[in-house]
C-alpha cells in the first residue's frame, strides 16, 4: 500500500459513507412515520408516493451509472459528488420542512422533495462506489477500501438509531449537513483512482451525439457480457435478500417471539451495527490470508450458524437474542465490504477499470434497491399464507421464526454455493489479478 493509500488517506475518502449512511433510516423508516404522525398526511397516499418515487429511483441507478461513465473525460466522480451533495442536502431538509398543510399539497411536495432527493443520493452513491473502485489494486488494497468506508457508514447508521423519531428530524437534517460537508472537503486529502486514458466518445468528449449513443450501448453490453460479473450479481442477490428478509421482520419478531419491546429493540439493532463495524478488521484479516471470495463465504457460514440458533428461540430469550443480533451483526460485516471488493477485482480483469465502474455500480444499486422490495414482497406474504397475524403471539410465531431465520439460512446458502463455484478473479490476496477477456 503506498503512502498515498495510508490509513489518512483511506479515512479521508471513507468518511462520506458516515453521512451519507445516517440519511438512508431517515428515509426509508422515519419519513412515512413524520408524514403521517406530524403532519396528518394518509398511510395510503404517503405509500403510494414514496413507492412511485423510488420505483424511478432505482429504475435510472443503471442510467446514471452510464452517464457518470460517459462524461467520465470532463467531470471525474469527485465532481459528480461535488455537484450533486448540496441538491441532496437541499432536498432532504425539503422532505422534512414541508412549506404547505393541505393534504394534496403535501403528497405533492413529498413526491417532488422525494424524488429530488432519491435521484441525487443516487449520482452520489455511484459516483462514490465507482470512485473507490479505482483505488487500490490488489485484493488486501480493495479490500482496505471497502472495509474502510462501509465502517464509516455502519457508525452513521448507529447515529441516525439514535435520533429516529419525528422529533430528531432537525437535528437530522443538520448533522448530515455538516458531516455532508466534512466529506465532501475530506475527498481532497482522499486516495484518487487510477489514471485510465477513456474513450472519447464514450467518455463525452466533443463529438457527434451518435457517438455518444454508440458508448452508452457499448456500457450496457461490457457490462451485460462480463460473465464473472453476472455470477457475482447472482450472488450477491441471494444473499442480499436473505440479508434484508431479518431487518424486514426483526420488529415483529422481537415482539412477537421473544415479547421484547421498544427499549428492547433500539439496544438489539445498535448491538447488531456496532458489532458490524468493530468486526471489519477482523474480515480484512481474513481477506489478507485467504482472498476476497473466501472471506465472504465464511462471513455466509457464519450468518447461517447464528440464524439456526435464532430458530430455537422463544419467550424471554433475550440474551440469547442480543448474542444472535452480535453474531449476525459480525457477518454483516463481510455482506458489506468483501462484494463490493469483488466487483472492483471483477471490473480490472475485465479491463473496464477507468471506463466502466459507474455503469456496473448502476446495476449493482438497482440490485440492492430490489433486494430490499423482493425480501418485503416474499417474506410478508409468506407469513400472511402461513397464519401469523401481527401482535397475536399465540398463533403463527412458528411460521415467522421460519421466515426469519429458515428461509434466510436457505438463501444464503444457495449464494454461498454461486460464489463457490462462480468465475472470479480471486486467486491470490497479494497480486493484481491478470485482465481477461469479459
Amino acid at each position: 500500500m503506498s503512502a498515498a493509500h495510508s490509513r489518512t488517506a483511506l479515512a479521508a475518502y471513507g468518511v462520506l459513507r458516515m453521512p451519507l449512511a445516517l440519511l438512508e433510516l431517515p428515509l426509508y423508516v422515519l419519513l412515512p412515520s413524520f408524514y403521517n404522525r406530524s403532519l396528518g398526511l394518509e398511510l395510503a397516499t404517503i405509500g403510494a408516493v414514496l413507492f412511485g418515487a423510488r420505483l424511478l429511483d432505482a429504475l435510472a441507478d443503471p442510467l446514471i451509472g452510464a452517464t457518470i461513465d460517459r462524461w467520465r473525460a470532463r467531470f471525474d466522480d469527485r465532481r459528480w459528488i461535488w455537484a450533486a451533495l448540496p441538491v441532496l442536502a437541499i432536498g432532504f431538509a425539503a422532505m422534512f420542512s414541508p412549506p404547505v398543510s393541505g393534504s394534496g399539497e403535501l403528497a405533492v411536495w413529498l413526491a417532488l422533495t422525494s424524488m429530488l432527493t432519491y435521484l441525487a443520493y443516487s449520482v452520489v452513491s455511484i459516483a462514490y462506489q465507482s470512485w473507490g473502485a479505482g483505488i487500490g489494486t490488489t485484493t488486501v488494497e480493495r479490500a482496505r477500501v471497502t472495509a474502510t468506508r462501509e465502517a464509516f457508514g455502519l457508525f452513521g447508521v448507529v447515529g441516525a438509531s439514535a435520533l429516529l423519531s419525528p422529533q430528531g428530524a432537525p437535528l437530522l437534517v443538520a448533522l448530515f449537513a455538516g458531516l455532508a460537508a466534512l466529506g465532501a472537503i475530506a475527498a481532497t486529502r482522499a486516495p484518487a483512482p487510477r489514471p485510465a486514458a477513456p474513450d472519447a466518445a464514450e467518455a463525452g468528449a466533443p463529438g457527434a451525439a451518435g457517438a455518444r449513443r454508440a458508448g452508452l450501448r457499448a456500457a450496457w453490453h461490457d457490462v451485460a457480457g462480463n460473465r464473472s460479473f453476472r455470477w457475482l450479481l447472482a450472488a450477491f442477490v441471494l444473499n442480499g435478500i436473505a440479508t434484508a428478509m431479518p431487518a424486514t421482520l426483526v420488529l415483529f419478531f422481537v415482539r412477537d417471539v421473544l415479547g421484547g419491546g421498544d427499549r428492547a429493540i433500539a439496544v438489539f439493532l445498535i448491538s447488531y451495527f456496532l458489532a458490524a463495524a468493530l468486526g471489519m478488521p477482523l474480515w480484512l484479516h481474513v481477506a489478507r490470508r485467504f482472498g476476497l471470495r473466501n472471506a465472504w463465504l465464511l462471513g455466509i457460514a457464519f450468518a447461517v450458524l447464528a440464524f439456526a440458533w435464532a430458530l430455537g428461540l422463544g419467550r424471554d430469550d433475550m440474551a440469547a437474542f442480543l448474542a444472535v443480533c452480535v453474531l449476525t451483526g459480525l457477518a454483516l460485516g463481510s455482506d458489506l465490504s468483501m462484494p463490493a471488493a469483488l466487483l472492483s477485482a471483477v471490473i480490472s480483469d475485465a479491463g473496464h477499470d477507468g471506463r466502466r465502474e459507474g455503469s456496473y455500480f448502476g446495476v449493482w444499486n438497482l440490485a440492492t434497491k430490489l433486494n430490499l422490495a423482493l425480501a418485503a414482497g416474499v417474506a410478508l406474504p409468506s407469513l400472511a399464507l402461513l397464519g401469523y397475524t401481527p401482535g397475536e403471539s399465540a398463533g403463527g410465531t412458528l411460521a415467522l421464526s421460519l421466515a426469519y431465520a429458515a428461509l434466510p439460512c436457505a438463501l444464503k446458502l444457495a449464494a454461498g454455493a454461486i460464489l463457490l463455484i462462480a468465475p472470479l478473479p480471486d486467486a491470490s490476496p497479494h497480486v493484481t489479478p491478470a485482465r481477461g477477456a469479459a
